[in-house]
C-alpha cells in the first residue's frame, strides 16, 4: 500500500486529504487548500455578468489565458490592474505546484471552533479557483466551495490507510497496560488480547457462533460498517439517490423536481454504482495486466543489468588477453630482432679484432725487418754488406708492397646497416578497433522474390522454375556491422552461371544479379568466376563450383567492402569497396540450380588472416 500514499495526499499542502472537495476536472483538493487559492476576478468575469451578456459555457482556455498560470512565468499570480486583486506572490506547495496563499490571513490566536467558523465562511464573490495539477480555471458561483461534492470515498481510503499504518491494535479489556490484541469479534466488535479472550470470550455456548478475525482485517471490517450516506451538494437534507449520466454525477429526488436534469438520463443511484463498480474492476483487470508485464520486465532489466556486468568483467579479460597476446608476440618479436642486432654486432666485432691481430702480426714483422735493417747500414764492411743488401732490398720492397694492397683500410664499418620498419606496425596498432560481430540469422523473402521462385525448407531452400535467371533476396537488410553468409550447391546441372552478392531492395528481379546499378556480385560457372556490377564484369578467377560447393559472402560494412570466398577460399581480390547504404542479401538462378542459405556463421578464417595482414 505504500505506493499507494501519493494518491491520498493534496498537491498544495503535500499532506493528507482533509475534507476533500472533487473538482470538475476530476482532481482533489482540501477544503481549506482549495480557500487558500481562491483569487477574485473582475466583475466583468462574474457568473452574473456572464448570464447577462448571453455566454452560457465559459470558456476555459480564454480564462485560463488571463488566469494565475498564464503569469506564472513573472512569479506572480494575481489580476495585476484591478483594485479588487491585489498582487499576491506565489508560492510552492511541498509537492512543487505553484500555490497561492489567502491575501489575509487568519489569526493565529482564534480557537478552534472559530477556525472552523472562518474555513466555512463564504467566499467573496466573483471568486476564481485554478486546479494546481492541470491548471484548468473555475469561476464559482454563489454557492462558492459548497458546490463542489466532497470526496467521502477518498475519505474513507484515507483513514483506512492511516490505521493501517498506526500502531498494533491493543486489547480493549485490559484493566492495566493493555496487551497487544490477537483477535478481534465481528459480533462483539472487541478487540481481545489472548488471556481475555479466554476469559471473557470462551468458544461455547453462544460465543461458539461468533467470528474471530485478525485485528487488522476487523479494524478493516470495523470501518467498513456502516457505509457513510452522502447528500446533495444543493440540498443539504436530501440524500443522493439518482445518478445524471450528462452530468456525471449522483442526485437527489429533489434536484429531479426542479428540473435542473430534465433533458438528460437519469439512473437508479444503486445500479450505476454497481455498473461502474464492474466497469472499474474491468478496467483494473487491464492495468493489474499492465502492472504484471512492468514487474516482468523490471525483472528482465535487472537481470540484464547482472548480464551486462558480467559480460563486462569477462570481454574486460578477454581483451586484456589479447592485448597481452599482441604484447607477447611482439616481445617475442623483438628477441628476435635483438639476436640479429647482436650477431651482426659479435660479427663486426670479429671482423676487426682479425684484422688487429693481422695487422699487428704484420706491424711486429715489418718493425722487425725495419731494425734489422737499420743494423746493417751500420756495418762498415762493403764487401759483407753488399753479400746481403740486394736481398734486403727486394724483402723492404715486397713488405711495403703488402702494406699498399689495401691492408690499411678497415674491413667493417661501425654503422648497423639495419632500420627497423615499423611504421605499418605504428598503423596497424593506431587502427586497432572493435568490429561489429553481432550474428545475423535470416532466411529468403518471398515478398520480394521473383513469382518464379520455388521455396521450400522454411524458405531457406530456393530453386526456379524457369530457365531465365531469377533473383531472390534475404530477408534483412545490412546497414552496418560485420555479416557472412554461405550458400550450398545442392543441384547444378548443365554448367549454369548463378549469382550470389547483395542488393538494394528495387534491384531487378528478372535477369542476373549485377546487371544494374542495384546489385554488388560474383557469377560462376564450373571452371571461373566474375565480378559484375551495373552490367561490368571484372576480375575473372579460377576456380568454379559444382554440386556440393559452399559459396560465402562476407559483407563488411565496417570496411564497406564485399568480399567472396568458395569452399572457405578466398575467390580473387576484394570484389567491391566504398559500399554505402542498406543491402539485401541477394541470388539470382534459374531451373538448373538449387542453392540452401546457412546464416549466423563466423567470419572465415581467410578474412582474420588478411585482417592480420593488413
Amino acid at each position: 500500500m505504500d505506493e499507494m500514499e501519493e494518491e491520498l495526499k493534496c498537491p498544495v499542502c503535500g499532506s493528507f486529504f482533509r475534507e476533500p472537495l472533487i473538482l470538475p476536472c476530476s482532481h482533489n483538493l482540501c477544503q481549506a487548500c482549495a480557500r487558500n487559492i481562491l483569487v477574485q476576478t473582475p466583475e466583468a468575469e462574474s457568473p452574473q455578468s456572464r448570464r447577462a451578456s448571453g455566454s452560457a459555457d465559459y470558456d476555459y482556455l480564454d480564462l485560463d489565458k488571463m488566469s494565475l498560470y498564464s503569469e506564472a512565468d513573472s512569479g506572480y499570480g494575481s489580476y495585476g490592474g484591478f483594485a479588487s486583486a491585489p498582487t499576491t506572490p506565489c508560492q510552492k506547495s511541498p509537492n512543487g505546484v505553484r500555490v497561492f496563499p489567502p491575501a489575509v490571513p487568519p489569526p493565529p490566536h482564534l480557537p478552534p471552533a472559530a477556525a472552523a467558523a472562518s474555513a466555512l465562511a463564504p467566499v467573496p464573490r466573483n471568486s476564481c479557483l485554478t486546479c494546481p495539477l492541470c491548471h484548468r480555471s473555475l469561476i464559482l458561483d454563489e454557492r462558492g466551495l459548497r458546490g463542489f461534492p466532497k470526496n467521502r470515498v477518498l475519505e474513507g481510503v484515507i483513514d483506512r490507510y492511516q490505521q493501517s499504518k498506526a500502531a498494533a491494535l491493543r486489547c480493549q479489556l485490559c484493566e492495566k497496560a493493555p496487551k497487544e490484541a490477537t483477535v478481534m469479534c465481528e459480533q462483539c466488535d472487541v478487540f481481545y488480547c489472548d488471556p481475555c479472550r479466554l476469559r471473557c470470550h470462551p468458544p461455547r455456548g453462544p460465543l461458539a457462533k461468533h467470528r474471530l478475525l485478525p485485528p487488522a482485517q476487523g479494524r478493516v471490517s470495523r470501518r467498513l460498517s456502516p457505509r457513510k450516506i452522502s447528500t446533495c451538494t444543493d440540498h443539504e437534507l436530501e440524500n443522493h439517490s439518482m445518478y445524471c449520466v450528462q452530468c456525471k454525477s449522483p442526485v437527489c429526488y429533489q434536484c429531479l423536481e426542479e428540473g435542473k436534469h430534465a433533458s438528460h438520463e437519469v439512473k437508479a443511484l444503486g445500479a450505476m454504482w454497481k455498473l461502474h463498480k464492474s466497469q472499474l474492476s474491468q478496467a483494473l483487470n487491464g492495468l493489474s495486466d499492465r502492472a504484471k508485464e512492468a514487474k516482468e520486465f523490471l525483472v528482465q532489466l535487472r537481470n540484464m543489468v547482472q548480464q551486462i556486468q558480467e559480460n563486462s568483467v569477462e570481454f574486460e579479460a578477454c581483451l586484456v588477453a589479447q592485448c597481452d597476446a599482441l604484447i607477447d608476440a611482439l616481445n617475442r618479436r623483438k628477441a628476435q630482432l635483438l639476436s640479429r642486432v647482436n650477431k651482426e654486432h659479435e660479427h663486426k666485432l670479429k671482423v676487426v679484432r682479425d684484422q688487429i691481430s693481422h695487422c699487428t702480426v704484420k706491424l711486429r714483422q715489418t718493425t722487425g725487418l725495419m731494425e734489422y735493417c737499420l743494423e746493417v747500414i751500420k756495418e762498415n764492411d762493403p764487401s759483407g754488406f753488399l753479400q746481403i743488401s740486394d736481398a734486403l732490398i727486394r724483402r723492404v720492397h715486397v713488405t711495403e708492397d703488402q702494406w699498399g694492397k689495401g691492408t690499411l683500410s678497415p674491413r667493417m664499418t661501425t654503422d648497423f646497416d639495419l632500420n627497423l620498419d615499423s611504421a605499418p606496425l605504428l598503423q596497424s596498432i593506431h587502427q586497432l578497433d572493435f568490429v561489429q560481430m553481432k550474428v545475423a540469422w535470416f532466411s529468403f523473402d518471398p515478398g520480394t522474390a521473383h513469382s518464379d521462385i520455388i521455396f521450400s525448407n522454411d524458405n531457406l531452400t530456393v530453386t526456379c522454375n524457369s530457365y531465365d535467371d531469377r533473383v531472390v533476396l534475404g530477408k534483412t537488410g545490412f546497414s552496418k556491422g560485420l555479416h557472412y553468409w554461405e550458400l550450398s550447391i545442392d543441384r547444378y546441372d548443365n554448367h549454369p552461371d548463378p549469382a550470389f552478392g547483395v542488393a538494394r531492395v528495387d534491384v531487378l528481379k528478372d535477369v542476373m544479379l549485377g546487371k544494374d546499378d542495384k546489385a554488388w556480385a560474383m557469377y560462376v560457372d564450373n571452371n571461373r568466376s566474375w565480378f559484375m556490377h551495373n552490367n561490368s564484369h571484372t576480375n575473372r578467377t579460377e576456380g568454379g563450383i559444382t554440386k556440393g560447393a559452399t559459396v560465402g559472402v562476407l559483407l563488411d560494412l565496417t570496411r564497406r567492402t564485399l568480399t567472396f570466398s568458395i569452399n572457405e577460399d578466398q575467390q580473387g581480390p576484394v570484389a567491391f569497396e566504398n559500399l554505402e547504404g542498406v543491402f539485401f542479401p541477394a541470388v539470382s538462378l534459374n531451373r538448373n540450380v538449387q542453392v540452401t542459405l546457412h546464416t549466423g556463421l563466423p567470419v572465415p578464417d581467410f578474412y582474420h588472416s588478411r585482417g592480420t595482414m593488413q
